[in-house]
């Protein structure tokens, strides 16, 4: 399997169904139940998408997606999307009799994600379900339904190397860049700049752009809210010394109710990329 994202050509990727998922990164495996590779519009569809692109994303680009009027395509970096994966953790799960729907989040925002359940298996033939608290991978297609978007997966499977969750990061990060700067040209540089920020928005209402998951070197694991991401940037990139910045003052600057500010804390500490100074509620960025 061979992704050509652009910064040596064009951008390209294998057709949905070809690797059974497609731009897995190596990462494809069996699946969770459900139809694998067919439509989603509904239990038995028989309409399919063998030729569309799959394009990978995080939520947030999901939720920003532009769509022109109701029956066309949906569009990221202005380019159209048909078939999408992302990584996230399940935070919810909601079994009606001929779907399930799971509540997936990915550190850039929330969004809905259903698969209709084939009543034609057999029970004891019938694949495992996602649980509540576990990392999966989807592969499926963006849709909306009364102004509210979910996802409608073709499969679903479970992450069991995390190593996948950065891998997925990196990819989406690297075809959103060609989509919004160009390829690399032969000087190394890019064609143009811009676009819309694929990972979480800053306080104070300004995209932060991919900055946000990549600062730097530094790439923030895809569990780190976007509360946390928020006070990540605020510790590297305001000008201050080597004592860092007190809790008060970063909920001052962000605008965040202290409890954010030390639950968010809380959680780059143990994730190693913050550390305290003067006192416990004194942090500052860990550099390595």
């Amino acid at each position: 399997m061979s992704n050509n994202y652009g910064y040596q050509a064009n951008y390209s990727t294998t057709t949905y169904g070809t690797q059974g998922g497609a731009g897995g990164g190596g990462f494809v495996q069996g699946g969770y139940g459900g139809s694998q590779g067919g439509s989603q519009d509904s239990p038995g569809g028989s309409k399919t998408y063998g030729k569309d692109t799959l394009r990978p994303v995080t939520i947030k680009q999901i939720l920003d997606a532009v769509q022109p009027h109701p029956d066309a395509d949906f569009k990221i970096d202005g380019s159209e999307v048909t078939q999408l994966s992302f990584v996230g953790q399940v935070h919810s799960i909601s079994t009606q009799t001929t779907n399930n729907t799971y509540k997936v989040d990915d550190g850039t925002g929330l969004i809905e994600v259903k698969q209709w359940i084939d009543n034609e298996v057999e029970p004891e033939n019938a694949k495992p379900v996602p649980q509540e608290g576990q990392y999966i991978h989807v592969w499926g297609r963006l849709k909306s339904f009364h102004d509210k978007r979910h996802v409608g997966a073709h499969i679903i499977r479970p992450v069991t190397d995390m190593n996948e969750v950065t891998y997925h990061g990196l990819e989406a990060t690297l075809v959103h860049l060609y989509f919004t700067r160009g390829p690399i040209d032969a000087a190394g540089a890019t064609k143009k700049e811009g676009g819309d920020g694929m990972f979480v928005d800053s306080y104070g209402g300004n995209d932060a752009g991919a900055g946000n998951a990549v600062v730097g070197s530094r790439v923030l694991p895809a569990t780190i809210t976007g509360h946390a991401r928020a006070v990540f940037n605020l510790l590297q990139s305001e000008p201050h010394n080597n004592e860092g910045l007190h809790v008060n003052v970063i909920a001052a600057k962000l605008g965040m109710p202290v409890a954010d500010v030390y639950k968010s804390g809380d959680a780059l500490l143990s994730e190693g990329c913050i550390y305290t100074t003067v006192d416990d509620e004194t942090w500052a960025v860990l550099e390595y």
